[in-house]
């Protein structure tokens, strides 16, 4: 691409993704009215909201293993091992928080919540970063598509609806929630921005990745701080750390999920910049 053409493209990527987070803006606004306003729209969308981010999440997932040419059932038996599992894994989250599983009790023993957030973490980023077949299908799955997912993330102004209507502390609300609801309107500017081929898009979509990341690394360590046994962090009201549903569902399965697409997303772009280099068979393989 010369630079003559270069900078029409990049100019309509930035216009494209300035409309995308105007559309954002506007969707988070009404969504955060309705939310603070009525009971039973906070239900319906906590009904609504999880499922269909699972059922976006595994037919992305699915569209990925056709587009990087894996016969029929070679796609079923993949998306198969990894649809089961992550379905398992919000179903027995979702049930365990309901029944008040995560609830802290100060009696001592191993915290549950903490548990929940890292174990999954533990368990599959390893497998996840460094499997070829995983490699396979990031390499032939578009880029924006692991960054405009995560548009779910603007569903994190709970946290301020619940600080403004005191159930939750300030010292873990407003970060917490800024920060997701940032992340969230970025999304998919960002990935359109990418997929525009905007100068600087991979770089863009880097950074989005960075400070999604940054964001879950400040929520937590405040949660965990101001947790009933902890109190390093003092709190004026309830924190996430009490673990009452339907609030300690962030932590307990939004937060790891989303840390992995964010994990699948860097080794993505990371593999992206190595298949381009001089190196590429060699930065590939170890990718």
């Amino acid at each position: 691409m010369t630079a003559s053409t270069a900078v029409p493209d990049t100019t309509r990527a930035a216009k494209g993704a300035f409309w995308m987070l105007l559309l954002m803006v506007a969707f988070t606004a009404c969504w955060l009215a309705l939310t603070a306003q009525s009971a039973a729209f906070q239900t319906l969308s906590r009904a609504v909201t999880r499922p269909a981010t699972l059922a976006i999440i595994l037919y992305g997932l699915w569209l990925g293993l056709a587009r990087a040419g894996f016969d029929f059932r070679r796609r079923l038996t993949t998306w198969l091992a990894i649809a089961i599992p992550y379905t398992l894994w919000l179903t027995g989250i979702w049930v365990l928080a309901v029944e008040g599983a995560f609830v802290a009790s100060g009696g001592g023993g191993l915290p549950r919540l903490p548990i929940a957030t890292f174990l999954p973490l533990l368990l599959f980023l390893p497998i996840l970063l460094r499997s070829r077949r995983i490699g396979e299908i990031l390499d032939a799955t578009p880029p924006a598509w692991l960054v405009g997912l995560q548009l779910y993330r603007v569903f994190g102004g709970i946290f301020l609806v619940a600080w403004a209507q005191g159930r939750l502390s300030s010292a873990f609300a407003l970060p917490a929630g800024i920060g997701d609801v940032t992340t969230g309107l970025l999304a998919l500017p960002v990935a359109y921005y990418l997929a525009a081929g905007g100068r600087g898009g991979r770089q863009a979509a880097v950074a989005w990745n960075l400070f999604g990341l940054v964001d879950f690394t400040i929520a937590l360590s405040i949660g965990i701080l101001s947790s009933p046994g902890v109190h390093l962090i003092v709190v004026d009201r309830a924190g996430i750390g009490t673990g009452t549903y339907p609030l300690v569902m962030v932590p307990a399965f939004v937060v790891p999920s989303s840390i992995i697409l964010h994990a699948l997303s860097l080794r993505q772009l990371r593999r992206r910049a190595a298949a381009s280099s001089p190196e590429a068979g060699q930065r590939l393989a170890v990718a």
